[in-house]
């Protein structure tokens, strides 16, 4: 278990040090190395993957248990669009 958290945690820390380089100043002036627009368009199309791998587990996992009558329709369906609210507040903060 704890070494799954040490994984996150050295992803975490690659990520934010990945961050902090792209936002720093270009050579020549004074741009950052991704505009805002495309670390926009980044942010939402990486959530959208996120997204879609955390479907594909919870769909097999749904339509498994559906094949064996222990859950309603409704559950498995709420838990297959679940991750989906990813990508909805990805596009949300996009526009905020």
């Amino acid at each position: 278990m704890f070494e799954a958290l040490d994984i996150g945690m050295n992803a975490l820390n690659s990520a934010t040090e990945l961050a902090s380089v792209l936002l720093q100043e270009g050579t020549g002036g004074n741009a950052p190395a991704i505009p805002k627009g495309s670390g926009a368009a980044l942010g939402i199309g990486l959530a959208a993957i996120g997204a879609g791998y955390a479907e594909r587990g919870i769909g097999s996992a749904a339509v498994g248990a559906l094949a064996e009558d222990s859950i309603s329709t409704g559950i498995a369906v709420f838990l297959t669009v679940l991750p989906e609210t990813l990508a909805i507040f990805a596009l949300v903060a996009l526009f905020v």
